[in-house]
This record gives C-alpha cells, sequence and structure tokens, in this order.
C-alpha cells in the first residue's frame, strides 16, 4: 500500500444513526473520520437543509417535497425514528448546524454535495454560508450537475475546492474535471474498479480522486493499492481499524 486515503463518512456514520442527521455527523467524528460526507437542498424560504432525498417520506415523518416546505417545518421532522427508537426525535439539520459543527473541529474536513438542479440563487447562499465560517479551505463542494459546478466556479471565493461526482466514468477524467474548475474528480466505485487506469490518470495528473461508496474491504484494498485519495463509507470506524491494520 503506496498511500493513506482519508476516512470519509457517508452521510455521518450512517451504518450505526440516521443518516445527515447530527447524531451521524458527530458519531462520525468519533470514529476518526478525516472528512464527512453530507447532501444538500434548499428549503421553500432559501435555507440550505441537510437531506437526501428530494421527498421526505424516506428519511423522516414528513411527506412531500422538501422544496415545498419552510425551514421550520423541516426541522420539526423527525429525521430519526424511521432508523431506530434510539434516534427518535432527530431534527433535520441546516447547513448552517453542520458548517458550525466543523467549524468547532479543527482539522476535519466537509464534502458537500449539492444536489441537481440547484439554482445558481442557492448554490450562492451556500456559498455564503461556508464563507461566513471561514471555511472555504476545509469544505470541498461537489455536485452531479455540471450547472450546479459552473455556478459555483464562478461564485466561489479563493480556497473552495469544487469536485465532479459521476456514476460512470468519462473517457477523460482529467479533461471533464479540468473543464468545470474541479479539483476533484469522485466516481462510484463499481466504475472505478472497472477501469482503474482512468483513476491512476486522474491521480498522475493531480486531481483528488474520492470513490462512493464502499464497505467491503476487498474493494479497500483495492482502492488503497490505486492510491485513491478518499474512501467514502458508512462505516468509517471499521475503515480506520481496516487501515490501520494494515499498515
Amino acid at each position: 500500500m503506496t498511500t493513506r486515503p482519508s476516512v470519509i463518512a457517508h452521510r455521518g456514520y450512517s451504518a450505526i444513526a440516521p443518516e445527515n442527521t447530527m447524531a451521524a455527523l458527530v458519531a462520525g467524528l468519533r470514529a476518526g473520520a478525516d472528512q464527512l460526507e453530507v447532501d444538500v437542498h434548499t428549503s421553500a424560504d432559501g435555507v440550505p437543509v441537510v437531506i437526501h432525498d428530494y421527498t421526505l417520506e424516506r428519511t423522516t415523518d414528513g411527506t412531500g417535497r422538501v422544496a415545498d416546505h419552510p425551514v421550520a417545518a423541516l426541522t420539526a421532522l423527525d429525521a430519526g425514528g424511521w432508523h431506530s427508537a434510539a434516534h427518535r426525535g432527530e431534527p433535520v439539520p441546516t447547513l448552517a448546524r453542520v458548517l458550525d459543527l466543523i467549524a468547532a473541529h479543527p482539522g476535519v474536513g466537509l464534502l458537500l454535495e449539492v444536489k441537481p438542479s440547484a439554482t445558481r440563487a442557492q448554490t450562492a447562499t451556500m456559498i455564503d454560508e461556508i464563507v461566513a465560517r471561514d471555511l472555504a479551505g476545509r469544505v470541498l463542494l461537489q455536485s452531479f450537475d455540471e450547472a450546479v459546478l459552473r455556478d459555483a466556479r464562478d461564485l466561489a471565493p479563493a480556497g473552495l475546492r469544487l469536485g465532479l461526482l459521476r456514476e460512470a466514468l468519462d473517457d477523460d477524467p482529467v479533461a471533464a474535471a479540468r473543464d468545470l474548475g474541479c479539483v476533484a474528480y469522485n466516481p462510484g466505485v463499481d466504475a472505478l474498479l472497472a477501469a482503474p487506469s482512468r483513476a491512476v490518470a486522474a491521480l498522475d495528473a493531480g486531481l483528488l480522486v474520492m470513490v462512493w461508496t464502499t464497505d467491503d474491504e476487498r474493494e479497500w484494498r483495492a482502492l488503497a493499492d490505486l492510491g485513491v485519495t478518499g474512501i467514502i463509507t458508512n462505516r468509517p470506524a471499521e475503515l480506520r481499524a481496516w487501515l490501520s491494520a494494515t499498515g
């Protein structure tokens, strides 16, 4: 193993706590994650909130689209009861709460996934919240949506890094990332392991490569042997222990 990949907690320590809640994020920190990864949408009244789906039913006791509810209604929902009784009452967090947590833990980074179709104004609000806490150097704003990344490239202050998320690999990952002003090319694990030479090319060109999402030790080994920058996992404590055990 030539490099040690960063441990990135997918939606927090989502193997043991409800995803994208403060409980999961704090658990990720306690597990020794180098970075936390979260998803962000925008409420009806323009406030960035941390939740994965466009709709509320899977991870809260609410119904309907996230974008149709004001922030006060969203943060009043139970986002933990679906996971376990121990987490009943966990609210949907605002991006501000998550950024405050990151600010209080120097050395920990944040992968902030802006969901597709976010408007330029919504992306600007997210960036303003990052800048207000002087966290530009510790946040990587990533998206599958190239329009979001173009907006972020235009709006971003010096130091805020951008990442291109991909499910399928581009023929030329380096060109795809650089065209959007991205310093990171973050593919799905199955796609990357099917064409590892493209990951090596991206790394050799100086791009960060943070791979999502795997809890499998065999895949951890293959990714570490390739020298990827980071591994996104639902099991950050187990990945940290595996890395320590394997040197």
